[in-house]
């Protein structure tokens, strides 16, 4: 799935200047609530190959790429090869989403409404292409446009990078219209690089214990349950339009 998708917004700009030109969403903890699977896989880890380890240590480090967690596993007595943790982290997750694939409530509704409006999104994650791709099998059909990894070999999040790749991909190019797509974070390593990228980013606080309150997100909210285009809309432009202008009310 890396065919450019230049041309999908259209439709999307066709009826109304202000709505988003594609959505970004990362996926662990803001499409599906599945961080608690990765803290479980890493403490059942822990307790077969030693070391100390535990959830809350898991919440610290959400959002980081796996190569890092398995060093900090390490670290801390994980008698595990640091090139073996990844893999191991991802069987024990896909064992679990297997069983029971777990979306936030209300974010299959937002992802329905969106390709009814023919807006894109592009799912943006750290997580290994083989977990992106079971995900985005179990989607609302055409929900996502394509999906950028974390084996995909960019630089990965705090980095702008993953989300000015995602972008590419639908041939937004132009810095500008960073500013007019959305994009869809529960962490601050994911939050900075999405707001680094200039997309309009919004902080999902409703499964991460971690306070964000203090990132630097445009907007934060704990619920998609209710939350419709008209909402999306109107984040972009109230970033792009000053409140009041004339300009405000064509939105």
């Amino acid at each position: 799935m890396q065919a450019s998708h230049t041309g999908l917004t259209d439709k999307a700009r066709s009826d109304g200047s202000c709505r988003p030109l594609a959505v970004f969403w990362d996926m662990d903890g803001t499409l599906i609530d599945s961080e608690p699977y990765w803290h479980q896989a890493e403490v059942d880890l822990a307790h077969e190959h030693g070391g100390d380890w535990n959830a809350d240590m898991g919440w610290q480090v959400s959002g980081r790429p796996l190569p890092k967690v398995a060093k900090l596993m390490r670290d801390r007595g994980l008698n595990v090869s640091e090139d073996q943790i990844p893999g191991l982290l991802i069987d024990g997750v896909i064992a679990m989403e297997a069983r029971h694939m777990p979306w936030i409530d209300g974010v299959r509704d937002i992802l329905a409404s969106l390709v009814e409006a023919g807006i894109p999104s592009i799912l943006v994650t750290t997580s290994p292409r083989r977990m992106a791709r079971a995900v985005v099998a179990k989607a609302p059909e055409g929900a996502f446009a394509d999906y950028v990894c974390g084996d995909d070999g960019l630089a990965q999040k705090p980095d702008p990078a993953p989300y000015l790749h995602a972008a590419s991909l639908l041939g937004i190019n132009k810095p500008a219209q960073m500013a007019s797509c959305l994009a869809f974070e529960d962490t601050l390593t994911g939050i900075n690089s999405a707001v680094a990228s200039g997309a309009t980013t919004v902080a999902y606080t409703g499964t991460n214990p971690v306070d964000t309150s203090s990132g630097p997100q445009f907007a934060s909210i704990n619920s998609y349950v209710g939350v419709t285009l008209d909402d999306l809309s109107a984040m972009i432009a109230r970033r792009l339009v000053p409140s009041g202008s004339p300009a405000a009310q064509t939105c």
